[in-house]
């Protein structure tokens, strides 16, 4: 069965009504969900601002009916854990819609995406270990907060629709991670690694109900579910591909 085909956003070279017609478009043309990225200034992603990912979301959510929502990926130190996981379920549950929520372990001081946290003296912790150490947190403690019977969070917000959480790997004990705490992985297409972390991920023996997603520049071309990389992605057992619009979004 072909790969789910997604749309995912940057707001660095559009304004809010652009964006919503972009959502609307991507609905319309029958994509399954719309993805937004989680930055703090339009410079990251080669734009001039940026909107916060969540109240983003939440605009999303109101202003389209169908299609489903999420973030890729959600930098797990730009809130508090408990903070994301209440801004997810909040998204689920204003749309009523699945919302995949993407996480990732963050920035480390030396990357390129440094600078963001720099300008506003958010902490950046140097260690990987406990940057994936966060991950874990967020996934363990989402997974009590969205049980059944929630003794521990009474009166927490409890989605009729429980997110998808899947986790953005880059490393073999990010996939380990995914694979035995997580609803789904995302690993880039492109990354020289790609192959080992996917591999690495299903020796962890995810559940069959796994989402193994991917992501890469948008190109018309990969709608054909027959285009050779998407033959190739269907080779590697991939279920959703986002495709990423980095410049001015679509419309109508």
């Amino acid at each position: 069965m072909p790969a789910v085909v997604d749309y995912q956003l940057t707001s660095g070279h559009a304004d809010w009504p652009r964006l919503r017609d972009s959502a609307q478009w991507a609905e319309a043309q029958g994509f399954g969900a719309i993805w937004v990225v989680d930055h703090l200034a339009g410079r990251s992603m080669g734009g001039e601002q940026a909107y916060e990912a969540f109240t983003w979301l939440g605009a999303m959510a109101a202003s389209t009916t169908r299609i489903e929502l999420g973030s890729l990926v959600t930098n797990v130190w730009n809130r508090s854990v408990g903070t994301a996981i209440v801004a997810a379920a909040t998204v689920a549950e204003i749309s009523q819609r699945r919302f995949w929520f993407g996480i990732g372990a963050g920035t480390s001081p030396n990357s390129s995406f440094a600078w963001e946290q720099n300008v506003v003296n958010a902490d950046i912790e140097p260690s990987m270990v406990r940057r994936q150490e966060r991950v874990e947190h967020l996934l363990d403690l989402s997974k009590k907060m969205w049980a059944t019977s929630p003794e521990e969070f009474p009166t927490f917000l409890q989605p009729n629709h429980t997110p998808c959480r899947v986790v953005g790997v880059n490393s073999i004990r990010l996939s380990t991670i995914a694979a035995t705490k997580a609803d789904g992985i995302n690993v880039a297409w492109n990354h020289p690694r790609r192959d080992e972390f996917l591999a690495a991920c299903r020796e962890a023996q995810p559940s069959t109900e796994f989402q193994w997603t991917t992501f890469l520049p948008y190109d018309p071309d990969l709608l054909e579910p027959e285009h050779p990389t998407r033959l190739e992605m269907s080779d590697r057992g991939i279920t959703r591909v986002i495709l990423l619009e980095s410049g001015v979004p679509h419309v109508s």
